[in-house]
């Protein structure tokens, strides 16, 4: 017995500094900025949103460079239509997404498949018609060619079918009744949250960046 508690005593400092590092990494890197200075034609309007967890990219709903209702369509919505200028993607687990619709509704399986990285992972799209400029909402303006990035960034985030469309998720879940869920690639983890992919696409189209993040407040202080 003394032996078995000396090893689990030892085990549990242990975990203990990994977690504790883990944090300290997370903090250090994300105040690390790339991108510092972006030179940007202003052409394109983007913005940042967060729910002060999960942070969004939004752009426009169709633009010269892409029409985004023609692969996410206003039908798998429960509202939105031709009114609703605005396109908001995020990138997360899908269990977490599907089952876990407010954090009163989180199960301890489900969290702990989403930090392993064995779970699949899925798009949150949501429609808008208006977006508000405020401390969780920020807006960037891009040129035409660094929007053509973050395009090519965005779908290569979905996966798609044998003819390369867009794949919806088959839920009745929806948070808003302009979004809808896609299926995507990849897995969510400890070192890939939706924040870590929202600051990927930043990266993509030359903006200001963390170097590493998992949260959202790296990335919103770049933007204050």
């Amino acid at each position: 017995m003394k032996r078995f508690l000396k090893y689990a005593s030892r085990f549990s400092l242990v975990l203990s500094a990994l977690i504790a590092l883990y944090f300290l990494l997370a903090f250090c890197l994300s105040r690390i900025t790339v991108n510092a200075n972006p030179v940007n034609k202003p052409e394109v309007a983007i913005y940042i949103m967060t729910n002060g967890v999960h942070t969004d990219i939004v752009m426009p709903a169709v633009s010269d460079q892409i029409n985004w209702t023609k692969e996410i369509s206003y039908k798998n919505t429960l509202e939105a239509d031709s009114s609703y200028g605005y396109l908001a993607m995020g990138w997360g687990d899908k269990k977490f997404y599907i089952e876990t619709p407010g954090f009163a509704d989180l199960k301890l399986s489900t969290a702990v498949r989403a930090i392993s990285g064995l779970s699949t992972s899925a798009m949150h799209a949501t429609y808008y018609q208006n977006i508000k400029e405020d401390n969780d909402c920020k807006k960037i303006m891009i040129s035409t060619e660094q929007y053509k990035k973050l395009i090519a960034y965005m779908l290569n985030s979905f996966e798609k079918d044998s003819i390369g469309h867009l794949i919806p998720v088959k839920t009745s879940v929806h948070y808003d009744i302009g979004d809808a869920f896609y299926e995507a690639k990849g897995s969510y983890s400890i070192f890939k949250t939706c924040n870590t992919w929202a600051n990927a696409a930043l990266k993509a189209c030359g903006q200001k960046s963390c170097l590493w993040t998992i949260f959202d407040t790296g990335i919103f202080i770049k933007y204050r």
